[in-house]
């Protein structure tokens, strides 16, 4: 080996990272692209059900079906915008004539409350209102500030969402789409196994976002429920926001808990503590507990085991590992990225004993 061989393929080397540190670059440029693409993938595997039922049951032409799937969504779309804009524009009115003195006041005496409450059962709060000064540097006053600023992202909002509904429509209207721009990058060798691949990938994971769905819909009917029979303001608002949480595993749970139990004790703000706030809490947090118990043995399980085919023990160690490489969006990813991992390895290495076992449920 000469150096003219060793310096061209040093030279090689450095102009396949170079090259590969433009793509990454490029893909971060574009990254809300990605996004939106993403998200365009999910809502139309979520819809691909919808399209094959207005086809085959109802009869409908394919464009006709997808037309329907998407004004179904936008209509859904628009009703959490009716049942969440009225809510936001009222505490927006009512932030901008705050009193702060008032809320600062309603506060202390909320603390003081819980302060009593523990001292007469005979628990020491080693923390005071008075050596803490808890309000001498609040700032409330930046609230309806915040608030103006919210507009400014509403436009970016709307170019998200027609984006999203204009790439969901030509994925849904034409299903090869997606499947064709890959098929350019596949050797000719490879495209049958590619294609069963993504016939199945898309199967699976339709079935795994409509499960999600599912759950978060029993979740939303048992948080109402409870909410409403101890008269939580907003009831079905807090309950949706808090079943939505859910789609972050483990770590959405805690946040919706947390959420459910700050807005209880707040909706009865000024009422004694000892007999009103701290029982209905309490009450709260328990139907809380019942939801989760119902998830966590009832909907996960069959959402996993009957929608991407995987243990749950599984699924579990599979969310803990890409929680910890990559945080909360990884473990939002986690289930539907191993599934389409499992998939095309039973379709590339079927004779791999590794692959063999964890890919055997496929075949049920």
């Amino acid at each position: 080996m000469n150096s003219n061989t060793i310096a061209n393929g040093i030279l090689k080397a450095l102009g396949i990272l170079f090259g590969m540190a433009v793509l990454v670059y490029f893909l971060y440029l574009i990254r809300s692209v990605i996004g939106y693409v993403a998200i365009a993938g999910v809502i139309s595997l979520i819809g691909r059900p919808i399209v094959l039922f207005l086809r085959r049951r109802l009869k409908f032409k394919n464009g006709l079906a997808v037309i329907t799937t998407m004004l179904l969504f936008v209509g859904l779309l628009a009703g959490l915008f009716a049942m969440f804009v009225p809510l936001v524009r009222e505490q927006g009115k009512n932030l901008s004539l705050l009193n702060v003195e008032e809320l600062k006041g309603n506060i202390e005496d909320l603390y003081r409350e819980v302060a009593d409450y523990f001292e007469v059962n005979n628990i020491d709060l080693d923390l005071s209102l008075e050596k803490l000064d808890l309000f001498s540097h609040l700032n409330i006053d930046i609230i309806p500030q915040f608030l103006n600023s919210i507009g400014s992202a509403l436009g970016t909002f709307m170019v998200g969402l027609f984006t999203v509904v204009f790439i969901s429509f030509f994925f849904l209207k034409d299903s090869r789409l997606f499947e064709g721009g890959i098929m350019v990058l596949v050797p000719d060798r490879n495209e049958r196994r590619v294609k069963r691949s993504i016939e199945t990938i898309k199967n699976l994971l339709s079935r795994y976002f409509i499960g999600l769905l599912l759950q978060i819909l029993i979740l939303f009917v048992i948080y109402t429920i409870v909410l409403l029979v101890f008269g939580i303001n907003n009831a079905v608002v807090i309950a949706f926001l808090c079943a939505l949480l859910n789609l972050i595993p483990y770590i959405g749970p805690l946040i919706g808990g947390f959420l459910m139990l700050v807005l209880s004790m707040t909706s009865n703000l000024g009422e004694d503590f000892s007999s009103v706030i701290l029982p209905t809490t309490i009450y709260v947090m328990v139907g809380f507990v019942i939801g989760q118990l119902v998830d966590n043995f009832f909907s996960q399980p069959f959402i996993f085991s009957s929608s991407v085919k995987s243990h749950p023990l599984e699924i579990f160690l599979v969310i803990i590992i890409a929680g910890l490489l990559f945080g909360a969006l990884g473990m939002i990813i986690a289930v539907p990225a191993y599934t389409a991992t499992k998939v095309i390895l039973k379709e590339f290495l079927a004779d791999n004993k590794i692959v063999r076992s964890i890919t055997k449920d496929l075949d049920t």
